[in-house]
């Protein structure tokens, strides 16, 4: 699950849980809620010991690009 889902999912649960005033709430006030949350879902996931897929994405990349540096390394030697 992306932290974008979980951060829907989260307010999702916020609205089921204010019943119809959930219904009724201004989209920028669901819109501040989402960008104050947001930040501190990632580092709740992150302090559990899990990144999220973006951060992921970039050190999976990072990886395989000094990979194919040492193999040139390697090969040069």
């Amino acid at each position: 699950m992306s932290n974008d889902e979980l951060t829907k999912a989260i307010l999702n649960v916020f609205k089921k849980e204010l019943g119809i005033m959930g219904d009724v709430l201004p989209t920028e006030l669901l819109a501040s809620i989402k960008k104050n949350i947001t930040p501190e879902l990632e580092k709740l996931i992150e302090k559990n010991g899990y990144v999220s897929k973006s951060k992921y994405e970039s050190l999976e990349k990072l990886v395989e690009q000094l990979e194919k540096r040492i193999i040139d390394l390697e090969k040069t030697l």
